[in-house]
């Protein structure tokens, strides 16, 4: 499973980004929207910050990583965790707990540099983590937790999710680190995390990355729903949580899908190519050790030799040397020797070989293999001299079939290693114990591609001098495997040399695998920023429609009530509230530019006896007639009120006393003429005035009603103009009006 996981780093970086990247805009968003929101300003800037790191990772992983590289994306950590640590003391700070200043981190964030110059990248990252992310992660998880008791039940259950979401990221983030060799870095690190679970500490980092943006995002999300208290927006919020996980859900792992099918077209492009390279190679190797393989077995069965290994007949050697010399020549070989039985050289291409007290090659393999009648073929290395050679043998036979001697051809592999040394990518001729013997990377040679045993290495150091212990693969690779060499993840392609257990092997990078998969990525991010643009924007679409109705709603409660206020509930007309403001309105007016106001009081002759005769309900409806009827034989600007049980008033502004008894005539006949419903005819009386100027509201409303008094008293159904000398006595009068 650790494997699997491995292959799929790239979209784990990825989605561990986009995870905090989506942090960062709810929290954002939370900040806009709170009065003092600095501390999720910084909450975002850190999610922000942190998920462009987790990209650059990504980044370095598909197009190389470098020392200076390295650094940024360490640095660029370092801030973010500085940010965590400082949303969890300014939300302290808010909540009442006595914190210093921002000065604090300079002395932590020296400490880490400090570190970083002495240690490494490495080093500095794990102390950043357990200096800032351990802490600063733990106090988000406090804060939130302090911080829900004030929100309603559903967003405090969110806030608490949040909470535990950053306790787990402390010891994700905080304490699961590189592995280094000092306590407790070389005891809980991301090997320890690999064997436990099986899978990287990335992938939990991101899954938690998650939880809390989607966490925040409904504690927000709820809160505004508790602000605006719209039964449409909460429900509407719940069903956009779930589709948002589940479009979160749908669109990661069809990515992951496509990701790892575009992944896989390649993989399998790059085990063929490696497979036909591979073959290439082995080839090649082939070709160089073919000739030498078929001219010795044609050395071995030349005649000649026979006579000076049994001692019998007479041994023509000027024609056996010319012959072993022509074999050399022909096959391409360094040298070509005879061996008797027991080792000892009989012949060679060089005459050296033949000198008095030159070793015996009884005991080498190739000669041990012959001698018992089989073909001896051996890649030997020189640790003296660093030659790499091949070595092949046969058994020469005299006439009965017995074995006397052995041909022997020797080929230098130089040629081979100069053809091969531009070859694009790497390859590696190791012996059978895995040691590189030539390679095209000069750093790999004797290097270990797999651990081996001690017994191993101590006959391995006596056939190459000094071997780099320090292997490249975890374990011994049979054929072709994905692999992880030297920390990075490699295509290992083994393939066995004829006649032999020594091997080539290639590596295939797959940096180009990732970066033929990051089209998939590319892909699930701009589905991604389209689906949550949609579902934010549709969000927001809600939100302020609700905003809009409750709006709308309050102007019509604010206007319903201001009507119920200044309209008589029985007949609709003006109340009295209303016809007093208008009449203070109109006086002011007639005041400041001396146009004429008229009141016309009037009311229903022998109303009662309606009442009695018929109910109060049918006196309502005749109230209610004669007030749909009168406002059509008056003005406009006239201003029609009830003025309390069955008396009416009409102010007539621009009119004088004897437009405004001419208008009252009309109505008064107008009236007598309708039929009321249940009742028959009804008759009204009239009580008009003229406003004088400095008259009050009341003096004024008084003369009117003394009229109506007057056209009541003379006989009823009439109109009476109350005389304006009368409100001049009255204004003359030293004690007013009685």
């Amino acid at each position: 499973m650790s494997t699997f996981f491995i292959n799929q780093l790239d979209f784990i970086f990825f989605f561990y980004g986009l995870a905090f990247i989506l942090l960062g805009t709810t929290c954002l968003a939370i900040a806009r929207s709170k009065d003092r929101g600095e501390a999720w300003a910084v909450l975002s800037g850190f999610a922000f910050v942190h998920g462009v790191g987790e990209w650059l990772d990504l980044s370095a992983l598909i197009v190389g990583d470098g020392a200076a590289f390295a650094v940024v994306r360490v640095m660029l950590m370092t801030v973010s965790f500085v940010l965590l640590l400082d949303f969890a003391r300014l939300e302290a700070i808010r909540l009442g707990v006595n914190l210093p200043g921002r000065w604090i981190y300079v002395p932590v964030v020296m400490l880490v540099a400090l570190i970083g110059v002495t240690g490494g990248v490495t080093a500095a990252s794990i102390a950043a983590r357990y200096a800032l992310a351990f802490p600063g992660a733990l106090g988000a998880s406090f804060v939130l937790t302090w911080g829900t008791r004030t929100l309603p039940a559903s967003a405090r259950y969110a806030g608490l999710c949040a909470s535990i979401g950053f306790l787990l990221y402390a010891f994700a983030a905080g304490a699961i680190v590189p592995a280094a060799p000092f306590w407790p870095a070389n005891i809980v690190n991301h090997g320890w995390f690999v064997s436990w679970v099986g899978a990287p500490i990335q992938l939990f980092r991101g899954l938690l990355a998650c939880w809390i943006a989607f966490s925040i995002w409904a504690m927000w999300v709820q809160q505004l729903a508790g602000q605006l208290r719209s039964a449409r927006y909460t429900t509407f919020v719940r069903q956009q949580f779930i589709w948002t996980l589940v479009a979160m859900g749908t669109i990661l792992v069809s990515g992951w899908t496509l990701t790892e099918f575009l992944g896989g077209i390649y993989r399998q492009d790059v085990q063929e190519e490696s497979r036909r390279d591979i073959d290439l190679l082995a080839s090649r190797l082939s070709g160089d050790t073919a000739s030498v393989d078929a001219m010795v077995k044609a050395l071995a069965g030349f005649p000649s030799f026979q006579p000076r290994l049994t001692g019998s007949g007479r041994s023509d050697d000027n024609t056996a040397q010319s012959f072993l010399d022509l074999a050399v020549e022909a096959s391409g070989a360094r040298r070509g020797y005879i061996l008797d039985g027991t080792g000892a050289v009989v012949a060679s291409s060089n005459s050296r070989d033949v000198l008095p007290g030159k070793p015996s090659y009884g005991t080498a393999v190739y000669f041990r293999q012959s001698i018992v009648g089989d073909g001896g073929y051996q890649f030997v290395f020189d640790a003296a001299t660093g030659a790499r050679d091949y070595y092949a043998s046969q058994p020469i036979r005299a006439a009965d079939g017995k074995i006397v001697g052995v041909a022997v051809l020797t080929k230098s592999l130089d040629a081979f290693e100069a053809d091969l040394r531009e070859f694009s990518r790497p390859y590696f001729f190791i012996d059978p114990q895995g040691v590189v013997a030539m390679t095209n990377r000069p750093e790999a040679l004797h290097r270990t591609l797999w651990p081996l045993a001690a017994t191993v290495k101590t006959s391995l150091s006596r056939q190459f001098g000094k071997v780099d212990d320090h292997p490249m693969l975890e374990r011994e690779v049979v054929d072709g495997t994905w692999a992880t060499v030297d920390t990075e993840r490699e295509y290992v392609r083994r393939r066995f040399a004829d006649h032999s257990q020594w091997s080539l092997v290639i590596l295939k990078p797959t940096r180009e695998i990732f970066a033929t998969r990051f089209l998939g990525i590319v892909i699930t991010l701009l589905v991604t920023i389209m689906a949550l643009i949609y579902l934010v924007g549709k969000g927001r679409w809600i939100h302020d429609d609700v905003l809009a109705d409750n709006r709308v709603r309050l102007q019509e409660l604010t206007q319903d009530l201001g009507v119920k206020a200044t309209t008589d509930p029985l007949t609709g007309l003006h109340n009295r509230l209303n016809f007093d403001q208008a009449l203070a309105r109109e006086i002011e007016r007639s005041q400041r530019y001396g146009t004429p106001l008229s009141l016309i009081l009037y009311d229903i002759d022998h109303f009662k006896r309606v009442n009695d005769s018929y109910g109060h309900l049918i006196g309502d409806k005749v109230l209610v007639q004669l007030s749909r009827f009168v406002p059509n034989l008056i003005r406009t600007t006239d201003f029609l009120a009830r003025w309390g049980g069955e008396e009416f008033v009409i102010l007539a502004s621009g009119s004088g006393g004897p437009m405004a008894f001419q208008a009252a005539e009309k109505l008064r006949d107008a009236v007598g003429q309708v039929v009321f419903e249940d009742v028959g005819t009804i008759t009204c009386s009239f009580g008009v005035t003229q406003w004088v100027p400095g008259e009050t509201a009341m003096e004024f409303i008084a003369r009117a009603d003394e009229a109506l008094y007057h056209a009541k008293a003379n006989g009823r159904n009439q109109v009476v103009l109350a005389p304006q000398s009368e409100a001049i006595k009255l204004k003359a009068s030293p004690t007013g009006p009685l």
